[in-house]
């Protein structure tokens, strides 16, 4: 409380209190913006690397299919309504067979 009255008197140190206002900064903008964006690229290679043969999945492109098979390390062959697409993994951004199996 004491750091935010020093900076709405004027008071103090001008390069002091600026480097405890930047270093307060980087602090808030870790905690808020690369911390979450870390954990949520953690939970989607997690996502990606537990894909199995049959799993229903939706692509970034809104196309739903059912995972056939594993052609390559870094693609895969879905069944979407009779056509079979071969796409990236990284392409998959959704899995529809757990909420299914939880239902």
């Amino acid at each position: 409380m004491q750091i935010l009255e020093i900076f709405l008197q004027g008071k103090g140190n001008d390069i002091q209190s600026t480097v405890i206002f930047m270093g307060l900064m980087i602090i808030v903008f870790y905690f808020f913006m690369i911390r979450p964006q870390q954990k949520k690229m953690s939970n989607q290679k997690k996502f990606l690397e537990g894909l199995k043969k049959g799993d229903l999945v939706v692509t970034t492109g809104g196309i739903h299919g059912k995972v056939e098979a594993f052609d390559g390390g870094s693609t895969l062959i879905i069944n979407s309504e009779g056509t079979r697409l071969k796409v990236e993994k990284s392409a998959i951004s959704s899995e529809l067979s757990a909420p299914l199996n939880k239902a």
